[in-house]
Parts: structure tokens; C-alpha cells; sequence
């Protein structure tokens, strides 16, 4: 019989390998594909949805995109990476909120097109922002959660260059795992400042819900910046393969049976 801790560990692995799908695609057709990496996210899962079986890859992503993100939403809750609960934990853990978020955002888009086989109208990311900017204080709460993306996006620049992600990898895992990690990582800090920006812009400066980038978009918005563009896109593509080895060799967070409560083994 599986208990808690096994579904949890299974849930999350499966996260990641939907993470390394959707990274290593989306830095492949920022590569090769001008037009589809100018849809933004939605070239991302289109590109996924012509592959063979692409229906079903693209199902598997939907599972895994919310497990992940609900793993990311652990950390504020419970602090299972054991960030602490200092101004620099805090900032870790409201950074790991934010990466939740993002990565629910993208589960519905590949919910869109798992079920229709497109986006469905607007974009998942600008329907959710319009929303929230409709709320009392939605432009602050957009704002906010844009720099709660420029602080996530400052720990991923430091966990790429320092190698500090390794304290969570099997020490099982292949050696090319630093500096897949810390390529990848460095990319994505600079797509997070992006979203980031465009957040705190649609929040605190008005440029309005249509303005707001998901991973593909903020990719996309890359594409005329030459070398910085290229790299981040090798990068995305390396983190992607980075993604698969922490599907196999992450170590997992244990629930603890008695409360339910996600606990890390070091």
C-alpha cells in the first residue's frame, strides 16, 4: 500500500518531469521556431501538442504543473525547504509563492489546449490579471506579486552561480548537474525579472492586464536582444534536462503521516 509520503513524492517527480518537458520545449522553439516562440506560451504547448501523443503529454503536464505548483505553495506554508522565517527566508518562501502561481497559470493553459486544442481566447495569465486588477487593491496585489517575481528571480541568479540547489540532489546524481543547474537557473532569472516587470508595471503603473507575460511571453519579448536572447534560450533547454535529473534524484520532502505535513530529509 502507498502512504502519504510515497503519492506526495510521486506527485512531485512528476512536477518536475512535466517542468523538463516544458522548459527544454519552450528553449527548442525559441531556437528554432521565430513563429511559434511569437505566440508566447501558447507556442509552447501547441509545439507539444503536434508531437505524437501530444493530447496525452499534454495531460500528464496539467497533473504535473499543479503538483508542482502546490509543492511551491509548501514552502510558504510550512517552510519544508526550512528557509526560515527571517526577511531573507521570507523572501525565499513569497518567492516560491510566486513560482507556484506562475506554474498554475500554466497548467491552464496546457488544460486549453488538452481539451480543445487551443488557447481558448485570451491567455491564461491576462484573464487572471484582468481579474484580480477588477478587485479593491487588485494593482497593488498585481504589483506586489511582481516583485515578489524580481526577489525570485535574485535567488535564482544566486542559486545558479554558488551551486546551493545541490543540497537537495541525490548525490547519486550525474556530474553535469552543477552546471546544468546553475545555467539554467541564471536563464530563469532572467525570464523571472521579465514577468516581473511586467507585473509591477500592470500593477503600480497601469499599463493594463494585456501587458502581463507568462514564461513563454517573456521569452518571446526577448527575441530582438542578439546574444542575451540565444543564451537565455540554451539556458531554458538546460534547465529543462536539469528538470529531468531532479525528477529522478530530487530529494522529496516527507509527509508527515500523523499531520499531513510535508517535513524535509536532508
Amino acid at each position: 500500500m502507498i502512504d502519504k509520503s510515497e503519492k506526495f513524492s510521486w506527485l512531485v517527480r512528476v512536477g518536475y518531469f512535466s517542468r523538463a518537458i516544458l522548459y527544454f520545449v519552450l528553449g527548442l522553439i525559441a531556437l528554432t521556431s521565430s513563429s511559434k516562440i511569437a505566440e508566447g506560451t501558447n507556442g509552447i504547448f501547441r509545439a507539444i501538442d503536434d508531437y505524437p501523443a501530444g493530447t496525452l503529454i499534454l495531460w500528464i503536464m496539467v497533473v504535473g504543473l499543479v503538483a508542482y505548483a502546490l509543492f511551491r505553495f509548501c514552502s510558504p506554508l510550512f517552510d519544508i525547504e526550512n528557509t526560515g522565517s527571517d526577511s531573507k527566508g521570507w523572501a525565499k518562501r513569497i518567492g516560491h509563492a510566486g513560482s507556484g502561481i506562475a506554474h498554475l497559470v500554466l497548467a491552464y493553459s496546457a488544460y486549453k489546449f488538452a481539451t480543445s486544442g487551443s488557447p481558448g481566447g485570451n491567455g491564461g495569465a491576462q484573464e487572471a490579471a484582468s481579474g484580480v486588477l477588477s478587485m479593491e487593491f487588485g494593482g497593488a496585489i498585481l504589483g506586489l506579486l511582481g516583485v515578489a517575481f524580481f526577489a525570485a528571480a535574485v535567488f535564482q541568479v544566486k542559486k545558479g552561480m554558488t551551486g546551493e540547489f545541490m543540497n537537495r540532489i541525490s548525490g547519486r546524481a550525474p556530474d553535469a548537474t552543477r552546471w546544468l543547474g546553475g545555467a539554467g537557473y541564471i536563464a530563469r532569472g532572467v525570464v523571472y525579472t521579465v514577468i516581473g516587470w511586467s507585473l509591477f508595471k500592470a500593477g503600480f503603473m497601469s499599463s493594463g492586464a494585456g501587458q502581463v507575460k507568462t514564461l513563454g511571453d517573456a521569452v518571446a519579448s526577448l527575441a530582438g536582444e542578439g546574444f542575451i536572447f540565444t543564451l537565455t534560450a540554451i539556458g531554458l533547454m538546460l534547465f529543462g534536462l536539469f528538470s529531468l535529473v531532479l525528477a529522478r534524484y530530487r530529494i522529496i520532502p516527507e509527509l508527515d503521516s500523523s499531520a499531513g505535513v510535508p517535513k524535509f530529509r536532508a
